[in-house]
């Protein structure tokens, strides 16, 4: 929704208070036509509403609500992705501040463990989970048996699975049964299917990046919020295609 005029707050001042830039630096994008709002390219002295305006830069989403908050957590195993399960199990919303109420972006299995967003950022978390966007996660894999060069090739190439072959990935041996593997989909316990599909069923799954966020430091079970220059990269790794 646009700020009718005078009312609302400029556009540089908002871009400015979330990292973006000096507010001069915020001026310059905005005169280079690199910012729209709600779909249009803006202009210099465009008042905006931060609390309904869609603003990009660069094609890339700028959260600029003042409540928004973006949380990596290292979920453990037995932990499920979701706000309430009926079996009572131990939810990854749990784990973190019940205020302001947020929700996981994409799922993990409630086997899988590592790292996992959890944000109320409504604009950011469909574009990290649409495939459209193609945001990469990467998984470490501990498998029953010793891989061969060619199960890496298949992995590599696509692996047919009920439904439907997967995209070509990235799948590297750091130990005799321990896979790296990058997919940038995300179908339901894609991971776990391909390389049961190559013949070598999962012993331990963890997630330990999604897009250019990574955390080796972080604890199963902890997590922390991210910092600006975190939450930056996740939103140009999801900027329009070709912007």
């Amino acid at each position: 929704m646009t700020a009718p005029s005078g009312e609302g707050e400029r556009l540089q001042k908002v871009l400015a208070r979330v990292g973006i830039g000096s507010r001069r630096v915020c001026e310059d994008l905005i005169a280079e036509g690199r910012v729209r709002v709600d779909g249009d390219i803006a202009v210099l002295g465009r008042r905006v509403d931060p609390e309904t305006a869609l603003i990009e830069v660069d094609g890339a989403p700028v959260g600029v609500r003042p409540d928004l908050v973006h949380y990596v957590l290292n979920k453990p195993a037995g932990v499920v992705t979701t706000a309430n399960d009926p079996q009572g199990r131990p939810t990854v919303v749990g784990l973190v501040p019940d205020e302001p109420r947020v929700f996981p972006v994409g799922r993990l299995d409630a086997d899988t463990e590592g790292l996992l967003l959890l944000t109320n950022d409504g604009e950011l978390a469909h574009r990290l989970t649409h495939p459209s966007y193609g945001v990469e996660k990467e998984y470490v894999a501990e498998v029953e048996g010793l891989p061969t060069r060619a199960v890496l090739r298949h992995l590599r190439e696509g692996v047919e699975l009920d439904d439907g072959p997967t995209a070509p990935a990235r799948a590297t041996l750091i130990d005799p049964s321990v896979v790296r593997l990058t997919i940038h989909e995300g179908r339901n316990r894609q991971v776990r299917r391909m390389c049961e599909a190559v013949g070598h069923s999962v012993v331990r799954l963890v997630r330990t990046r999604i897009g250019p966020l990574a955390d080796r430091s972080l604890a199963p079970g902890t997590w922390r919020e991210l910092t600006g220059d975190e939450v930056r990269s996740l939103q140009r790794a999801v900027a329009e295609p070709g912007s």
